[in-house]
């Protein structure tokens, strides 16, 4: 059998602690919402909530019945959130949080013949002061899992602060592993953990962006709502089976929700999603299916950063693939301020963060390894009609902060009374580009500053050096420049030179633009090549921002 004991524990750093709640506390520190507004950083209240561990029975369970109960708590006044008493687990500190792990021993689902899944639970305190209750759903019955100290392993002063054998009310998340990578080691494969985010690997992967259930009211001048999923049931698996099912309870002030998850793991891990939402109130903006990533410095602000290693991202651009098959690329920004981006689509085939660059040499960085993050694409089941495409960027000075923020907005907005589904498919991996595809893409893009290089820049241009590769366009000889148009656009600035060309040394084709901002302070830049009438390239798009 694989052994779970052969895979090293999970090294745990504030990194990997802080990436599922970085996006709201950036989001606070911008000044988008209260600090106290985090999810995982709520105050205890003067009188705890009474917690006791779920008892060990069984109940009919069905995505049909978990439908019914959110529903039936979407016409109630919301439930406040479950915190800890006044024990071990909310004086448990961050130094002692990370000498804290599931111990591989007491695995659930291990019992399984020619097991394929294995279940690890995270640990309640420090930061996660929520108790999320498990339970193993089979032949249409739901048990609780419960979970004590005996299940962790408990490493130098951590083990003072707990005692034996104590039953848990609750864990605060968990993840499964498969063997994803080779046959005799149980790799992780997907995460939750922290109100309603998750990740998951594809093959040879390391962790990276996060997804999360739902997004409300992210980046308005209202206070942001972090919807948190609270129940989970996990079905048993069947001997052998390549695939695990997990439904989810999702709760917040102004909706409730039934989440299904299947998963398949593989070199492109799929989840299929079911996400069938209640309101009790008005929700000003709602983002369904919202990825959360990093994006730190690159080629096009390399020079505001003191740091040995030439990028550090886990993603570096929104990939969009509109209804008709056109490809749109932006790559990420860390701005000076709060920006934002929207992209008005109908029925999109799919939006996606990805990491697009898989060099080591471009990150030189072999602790984090940036090159081995995935990507994560939203592909819509069924038509979701017309809505937007928006992207959030916030300036950051540290990479544990998850400054991106992607979703999807309908074109009208939820109301107190409406019930909405949607169903979409995440694909978590290295997502190659389609080797059939006739369009070349952008490999690169670089910034700095405009006009002759050398030369004193006195027209306030900044120039963008956009590098196209793939596609047709490889088998096109260098003077074939001549023959193609460039399609570029500014809007609020003035494009005042563009060159295309092939480079000599490695014949990747150059797109070279200076431009003049001529109204504020935001330029929407776009461009794409064509040529023999047809388009060759992806359309890249670009929002400088200049103080």
């Amino acid at each position: 059998m694989p052994s779970d004991r052969a895979n090293p524990p999970l090294c745990l750093t504030r990194r990997h602690l802080l990436a599922s709640l970085s996006s709201a506390a950036v989001l606070a520190g911008a000044g988008l919402v209260p600090q106290r507004l985090n999810a995982q950083e709520t105050a205890l209240p003067e009188v705890p909530a009474e917690i006791t561990p779920p008892a060990a029975v069984q109940r009919p369970f069905s995505f049909e019945m978990l439908t019914d109960e959110m529903r039936a708590m979407a016409a109630a006044a919301p439930v406040p959130p479950a915190t800890l008493p006044d024990t071990f687990l909310s004086h448990l500190t961050y130094d002692h949080y990370r000498l804290i792990r599931f111990d591989p021993e007491r695995a659930r689902f291990a019992d399984v013949e020619n097991r394929r899944f294995l279940l690890h639970a995270f640990h309640l305190g420090w930061l996660f002061k929520e108790p999320v209750l498990l339970y193993e759903v089979k032949d249409g019955e739901a048990q609780p899992m419960g979970f004590d100290t005996d299940d962790f392993i408990y490493e130098r002063e951590s083990r003072a602060k707990v005692p034996e054998h104590e039953p848990l009310p609750g864990v605060a998340g968990f993840r499964l592993h498969t063997p994803l990578n080779r046959p005799d080691l149980f790799d992780e494969l997907v995460a939750f953990q922290g109100a309603s985010y998750f990740r998951a690997l594809g093959r040879n992967s390391a962790y990276g962006l996060s997804a999360r259930g739902l997004a409300v009211n992210t980046g308005l001048s209202v206070a942001e709502e972090f919807p948190r999923f609270t129940r989970f049931w996990i079905q048993r698996p069947e001997p052998g089976s390549e695939v695990i099912t997990i439904w989810a309870a999702l709760e917040s002030d102004s909706l409730t929700g039934a989440y299904k998850f299947t998963i398949t793991p593989g070199f492109e891990t799929v989840m299929e999603v079911t996400a069938r939402l209640f309101f009790r109130a008005d929700v000003q903006q709602l983002g369904i299916a919202p990825l959360t990533s990093m994006f730190l410095f690159a080629e096009r602000n390399r020079a505001d950063f003191d740091d040995f290693r030439p990028n550090v991202h886990d993603s570096d651009g929104l990939g969009i693939v509109r209804a008709d098959g056109d490809l749109l690329w932006r790559p990420l920004a860390n701005p000076p301020r709060l920006a934002s981006s929207y992209f008005s689509e109908t029925a999109p085939q799919s939006f996606g963060l990805y990491q697009r660059d898989r060099e080591f040499d471009h990150y030189q960085d072999d602790a984090a390894h940036y090159e081995k993050r995935p990507s994560c694409v939203v592909e819509p089941i069924g038509d979701w009609g017309k809505g937007v495409i928006r992207l959030v960027e916030i300036p950051s000075d540290l990479e544990v902060n998850d400054n991106i923020v992607a979703f999807w907005i309908p074109e009208t907005e939820a109301k107190a009374g409406e019930s909405r589904e949607f169903s979409y498919r995440l694909r978590w991996g290295d997502l190659e580009f389609d080797p059939a595809d006739e369009r070349a893409h952008v490999k690169e893009t670089r910034a700095g500053e405009g006009g002759v290089s050398g030369v004193e820049n006195t027209d306030g241009t900044r120039k963008f050096v956009i590098d196209f590769v793939g596609g047709l366009m490889d088998a096109l000889p260098h003077d074939a420049a001549k023959d193609l148009t460039i399609n570029a656009s500014a809007w609020n600035g003035e494009i005042v030179t563009k060159v295309l060309s092939r480079n000599t040394t490695d014949g990747i084709w150059r797109l070279v633009l200076d431009v003049r901002p001529t109204r504020g302070d935001t330029v929407e830049l776009a461009a794409h090549i064509a040529g023999y009438g047809r388009k060759l390239t992806e359309t890249w798009l670009y929002q400088w921002i200049h103080a």
